[in-house]
């Protein structure tokens, strides 16, 4: 990973992964389908490596797919509530900077909602290693919706405490012989205020906080979100932004 505190920072997830399991959203089926299309093959028989796979969300959706998924993860929570959910999948322990993998064993890689963990000056060439001569690596993000009023209010609040990670990584292939193509996507859950909090709980400028301060800033924001919504739910809005390189031909 890009640092010691930065991996640590990441492997702060084991501490809340059941909650991160019932609380994260998913990824919408459109995202997959364009995964496919710009990886020039169907997801269904493929080879993927689901790298910083976490609890298995993204996992699952691409086993849904009739993809063949071997998921990679560093931490040990994490891992745990991975092969609870998805026992039948092979899960290896490790770490996106040094694939325990032979060369050419992928036809896809995966990162959802984990590259940012990584030293690309690493990550980069281990993916490409790993990959067959016509296969993808392909990362996505979801970010919450900063056009929706409620969402850039909470924003607001919220901002003096959080950390918001670069999504923009097309940039990051230049020095090497790839294609990068990109899309994003908009979408939405509909959930309660309280599912809400408990998934802003998992991110990690709250996981890695002291507990009563975490506690205070997530329960004013409770209270705010509850005046907005009395009913006790909203629509959580999403843009899933994704980057696909392919080497070149």
């Amino acid at each position: 990973m890009a640092s010691d505190a930065n991996r640590a920072r990441a492997l702060s997830f084991d501490g809340v992964a059941t909650q991160y399991a019932g609380a994260r959203p998913g990824y919408p089926p459109d995202l997959f389908d364009a995964v496919a299309e710009l990886a020039g093959r169907r997801l269904a028989g493929a080879d993927v490596l689901d790298c910083g796979a976490g609890t298995g969300i993204a996992t699952r959706l691409l086993r849904e797919r009739g993809a063949r998924v071997v998921a990679l993860e560093p931490g040990a929570g994490m891992a745990g509530e991975l092969h609870r959910a998805e026992p039948e999948v092979p899960l290896v322990r490790g770490e996106g900077e040094a694939l325990p993998f032979a060369a050419g064993s992928f036809d896809v890689i995966t990162y959802a909602q984990s590259w940012h963990w990584t030293d690309p000056a690493r990550s980069v060439p281990e993916a490409l290693r790993v990959l067959r001569p016509h296969g993808a690596l392909a990362l996505w993000w979801n970010q919450a919706d900063l056009r929706v009023a409620w969402v850039a209010e909470e924003e607001e609040r919220l901002a003096p405490f959080t950390r918001r990670f670069p999504t923009t990584v097309a940039e990051l292939f230049t020095a090497y012989p790839v294609q990068v193509a990109t899309g994003e996507f908009t979408w939405s859950r509909r959930i309660t205020v309280d599912e809400h909090t408990r998934n802003l709980g998992t991110h990690s400028h709250f996981v890695i906080m002291d507990p009563a301060e975490r506690a205070d800033i997530l329960g004013a924001n409770h209270t705010a979100l509850v005046r907005d919504f009395p009913a006790g739910a909203l629509d959580e809005p999403y843009r899933c932004g994704l980057t696909v390189v392919r080497p070149a031909a």
